[in-house]
């Protein structure tokens, strides 16, 4: 059962008086937001680092694009300070709208996007002319559905018509449009989608079912990738024709350079991860510091895909486990608040998102020390970037609208309490005075 949702209270912050105590404004857990500083203030650091190579390509200075990036966290805390100020029923009310926008959009995005390595991921809005990636307010906008499915259906989730096929459809179709352009993304919305049902409880049968059918086309995909790669000559073989559309190339590829990159580390398709295990062998335990990265000047992408592996070579072994923990805490603070919200679709809405920003960061992080296939995935609130940051903010600001929330219940249960503690308090004295 929802709580009853008064359209005044949307959105609280007065606006006569937003010159106020900024501090005092700010509700919701108070660690989520010491983790949101402590992330941004490393990114302007190892962004500002990274873009050397990036600023003497289009002869541009560091500094512009430390300036750039300053100004994005800048709106993005911003974006999270007014989310976290509207009450978090509200985003209940539109998922159904965000939803289809966002479907139109990958659809569009599909078949007239701006491509980028072979995939169309971005489309470029009129007027203002910037970019964006629709599969960022896909992933947001399926999570935010999925917690109100979730939360509505409770009552009928085991059953398979009418619990879960409304469940996993929505799902199924997000990643299939996502999948064409950015396979890792789709992967990432699948597996989070499946942990989200899992906590939302979801028949573990149903479950088994959908893992079972979407671990088919992977197998296919891996096996092909296995059966092409000439192992004597270490280089991979033409591919049938019938996997050579679109980019299953390019996915076949990946598969090979990551099962096999320790006998071809003189192929191209490793000099990313080659450099990304240079940058990361300097640092060593304690980095170079601040600033003297030098894989910077050879590493594609270094402040965003890549940008892990800048952290590890200026910060060293113990900077690398220190952004770990940061994200750790944060889905811990999380998981803790999915625990206190009284109400299913606050906590699951809170978990899910924190669910989708961690795994995101835990496969960045992966790909920067080989432990996964290259993703082309960013490291949330650190990487350099427009629409993902974005959308990593505003998600941020719907979580801590649910901590905003859960702090108001409390709040008010403290003060019931206190005023019960007082009643009972004023009965006994006035009992003991009638005695005397």
């Amino acid at each position: 059962m929802q709580e009853p949702i008064n359209i005044k209270s949307f959105f609280t912050p007065n606006i006569s008086n937003m010159g106020g105590n900024l501090v005092s404004k700010t509700k919701g857990d108070r660690v989520i937001w010491g983790i949101v500083i402590i992330l941004t203030l490393v990114s302007l650091l190892v962004v500002y680092s990274s873009t050397g190579s990036l600023a003497y390509k289009y002869s541009r200075s560091t500094e512009s694009y430390l300036f750039k990036q300053l100004g994005l966290i800048i709106s993005g805390v911003f974006i999270i300070y007014f989310a976290h100020r509207v009450n978090y029923t509200l985003y209940s009310r539109v998922a159904s709208f965000l939803f289809i926008i966002s479907i139109i959009l990958l659809i569009y995005t599909l078949f007239f996007g701006e491509t980028l390595n072979q995939g169309s991921r971005w489309i470029k809005l009129p007027v203002i002319n910037i970019t964006f990636q629709t599969s960022d307010l896909a992933k947001m906008a399926l999570f935010i559905y999925l917690s109100r499915q979730l939360s509505k259906k409770q009552a009928m989730v085991k059953d398979f018509k009418k619990g879960f096929l409304p469940i996993i459809i929505p799902v199924a179709i997000v990643c299939l449009l996502v999948a064409p352009a950015n396979l890792s993304t789709a992967l990432l919305i699948g597996g989070t989608s499946i942990l989200i049902m899992f906590i939302g409880r979801v028949s573990t049968k149903h479950i088994l079912l959908t893992l079972g059918v979407v671990m088919i086309p992977v197998m296919i995909l891996f096996m092909v990738a296995v059966s092409t790669y000439d192992k004597s000559e270490h280089k991979s073989k033409d591919i049938p024709t019938v996997f050579s559309v679109g980019r299953i190339p390019t996915w076949i590829g990946r598969i090979q350079t990551f099962v096999y990159s320790n006998k071809e580390d003189a192929n191209e398709k490793l000099y990313q991860v080659n450099q990304a295990k240079i940058a990361i062998a300097k640092g060593s335990w304690f980095g170079l510091g601040p600033g003297n990265s030098q894989a910077r000047n050879f590493l594609p992408h270094s402040y965003s895909d890549f940008i892990y592996a800048i952290i590890l070579e200026e910060y060293g072994l113990f900077g690398g486990v220190f952004i770990v923990f940061i994200y750790l805490l944060f889905l811990y603070r999380c998981i803790r608040l999915f625990r206190k919200c009284p109400y299913a679709f606050g906590a699951l809405l809170a978990l899910s998102l924190s669910f989708m920003l961690v795994i995101q960061a835990i496969a960045n992080m992966g790909v920067n020390v080989s432990l996964f296939p290259n993703t082309g995935v960013t490291l949330p609130l650190v990487s350099m970037g427009g629409s993902s940051f974005i959308f990593t903010c505003l998600s941020i600001g719907i979580i801590l609208s649910v901590a905003r929330n859960v702090e108001q219940l409390e709040g008010a249960k403290s003060a019931s309490a206190t005023k019960t503690e007082t009643v009972d308090e004023n009965e006994t004295n006035n009992k003991k005075i009638n005695d005397e």
